[in-house]
């Protein structure tokens, strides 16, 4: 059986990474759940992102050798997940990254089983969220808000779970769809 791909998506602050990280703290270690660790030309800030860095120099060399199953542009960085995820569908596996919205589209053509985590929060949730991570200044943080996109899925099922509140409350609704996926 192929697997199925978990895209997580949502605006800057929604809680993306820790409700992944809550998913993965609760969901059987037995390798049929993989979660994948982006690659990012940006410095990893604390326990707000989990990824690995590259150079841009160096991404660019990874995209010439294809290491990456995917790879894209978003707010002046690149994004990378590694090749190794297409060995992980084929064998079945659920995997589930953090993607920008942008690339649903490459995603969906790439692999035959997907399904999007559109996580979100209310407007002043993410704007506090934003200001406490210290990059960017209120103007940019209120440009980001603005520009709020829909989630274009087609015919990819799409999980609208709200973290506005309580970390459990959405941590519970992801792990519970992605329990779904195993069936």
């Amino acid at each position: 059986m192929t697997g199925i791909f978990v895209a997580v998506v949502g605006p800057s602050g929604a809680g993306k990474d820790t409700i992944i990280d809550y998913a993965r703290t609760r969901l059987p270690q037995d390798g049929s759940y993989h979660f994948v660790r982006r690659v990012v030309t940006r410095d990893a800030h604390g326990n707000t992102e989990d990824h690995d860095t590259l150079s841009e120099a160096a991404f660019l060399e990874a995209v010439e050798r294809s290491e990456f199953c995917m790879h894209w542009q978003a707010h002046g960085l690149y994004y990378g997940l590694p090749a190794s995820v297409e060995q992980v569908i084929e064998n079945g596996g659920v995997v589930i990254a953090n993607l920008s919205r942008k690339v649903l589209p490459q995603l969906a053509a790439r692999f035959p089983r997907v399904a999007i985590a559109h996580i979100t929060a209310t407007p002043e949730v993410l704007a506090q969220r934003l200001a406490s991570r210290g990059r960017e200044t209120p103007e940019s943080i209120a440009l980001r808000l603005q520009r709020q996109e829909p989630v274009e899925a087609g015919d990819v099922p799409v999980w609208v779970i709200d973290n506005s509140g309580d970390v459990a409350v959405a941590g519970e609704a992801f792990t519970s769809q992605l329990n779904t996926c195993r069936s």
